[in-house]
């Protein structure tokens, strides 16, 4: 008997595979054959990269939608409920629209006389259902976010009209390679023949630009084919040769959400599509995405919710704290998965943080870890010498205590870290 309600259905996807990560397109391909799966709209723009990926969906959504487009975005992870992977016309798709895509997935991956049965990964069974709802939507653009990667992941079974990989970086070692040019190769292979392709980087990977040339995909490079500046502290520029567009500041925060505001214009431009002047600059000012330097002023404190998870990211984080320094002292709350780079994470905010709280993530599965395996790997650190708390709850209740007004706590280190900030923030004010 087939689940009846999406939790039931998440349960069951979860099930369905031995492995939750099994990187390659042959199963994918299979079953969306099996459901025939056409377009999932008349634009499509395939975004990866090691950080930065949500908000700049987040800024192609709302610039698109300001300009008149009915727009669908699939994201991953979700921070407080599955609904959130997947967006039409500005909504979170409901519970009823999602269980009848699971459904028409599990038909066509069980299809008697089709070749068998197909094992699906939770993360490939949403995807399908993401794009069967998608077609069934009319959309004049569909936004994908890739899981992983990039060259295996599975929208890459979607064929972009543009292709955007906003960094890269050193994250999931195990999956995609050691170093950045091996992790370049397999991020760039969203990538398509003759199509544009945008590059949020300065300085991209070798391996990127070589694939690039090698299939002739048009390379759109940020500080080369467009630019970005900031103006004063209301207004930043983007260009291109015979394009200059003045724009409000993004509401999202930190000093790296200006160049992902640019690749997702360039992303726009691009597609060649006519969107009104008006369009840029109201949609990069409505951008929103929650759990990405999410502030919450709470009894003359500063509480901030954030969901970076590696070097990379937490060097982004450094970039913010030194932009906007907090009146008081800086108490950082840190959990994070098994398999991160926690030492790298915790030296990139080197000084700038006055006290610790370190959390376990027991409750994130598989890869979750305890407070003490956490404290374990940064001995010798400043954060391995804070204190410990058994989950996010315990240690923010601990820093607020601490806490004097004029200061700042910042909660981050995973999606699972920020989700259970938000669901702790919420339920003291409830």
């Amino acid at each position: 008997m087939l689940p009846i309600t999406l939790a039931d259905w998440l349960a069951y996807i979860e099930r369905q595979h031995p492995r939750s990560i099994d990187m390659g397109l042959e199963r994918v391909r299979e079953v969306a054959g099996r459901m025939r799966l056409g377009r999932p709209g008349r634009h499509v723009i395939t975004v990866g990269g090691t950080n930065g990926k949500g908000s700049t969906v987040a800024f192609i959504e709302a610039i698109a939608r300001a300009a008149g487009w009915k727009v669908g975005a699939y994201t991953s992870p979700h921070l407080l409920a599955y609904n959130e992977r997947v967006r039409i016309d500005g909504r979170d798709a409901d519970d009823a629209a999602l269980v009848a895509a699971f459904a028409a997935v599990e038909a066509a991956r069980t299809g008697a006389g089709e070749g068998g049965e197909v094992a699906l990964t939770y993360f490939e069974y949403g995807t399908l259902a993401a794009l069967w709802l998608f077609e069934r939507s009319d959309l004049d653009l569909a936004v994908l976010e890739v899981g992983l990667g990039g060259r295996l992941d599975a929208v890459n079974v979607v064929d972009a009209d543009v292709a955007v990989i906003t960094t890269v970086d050193l994250d999931h070692q195990d999956w995609l390679g050691d170093d950045r040019e091996r992790i370049g190769f397999e991020k760039a292979g969203i990538a398509r023949a003759w199509k544009p392709l945008v590059l949020g980087e300065d300085d991209p990977p070798s391996s990127v630009l070589g694939h690039a040339y090698a299939i002739g995909a048009s390379t759109w490079r940020v500080g080369n084919d467009f630019f970005f500046e900031r103006i004063d502290d209301a207004r930043w520029r983007w260009r291109e040769v015979g394009c200059e567009l003045e724009l409000p500041l993004p509401a999202l925060a930190a000093p790296v959400q200006l160049r992902n505001a640019a690749a997702a214009i360039a992303a726009l431009r691009a597609l060649d599509a006519t969107i009104p002047d008006t369009a840029w600059a109201e949609g990069v000012a409505a951008a929103r995405l929650p759990g990405r330097l999410q502030q919450f002023p709470r009894d003359g404190l500063d509480v901030v919710v954030d969901v970076g998870h590696n070097p990379q990211a937490a060097r982004e984080l450094a970039a913010w704290l030194d932009a906007a320094p907090s009146a008081g002292r800086c108490l950082a709350i840190y959990a994070a998965l098994g398999d991160k780079d926690v030492t790298g994470v915790v030296g990139a905010l080197d000084g700038r943080v006055d006290a610790w709280f370190l959390a376990g993530l027991e409750s994130a599965g598989p890869r979750g870890t305890s407070v003490d395996v956490l404290a374990g790997r940064l001995a010798g650190t400043a954060a391995g010498r804070g204190d410990r708390h058994p989950d996010v709850d315990s240690a923010l209740s601990a820093a607020l205590a601490r806490a004097r007004p004029g200061d700042r706590i910042l909660v981050f280190g995973s999606f699972h870290t920020a989700a259970a900030a938000l669901q702790s923030l919420a339920s003291r004010d409830s």
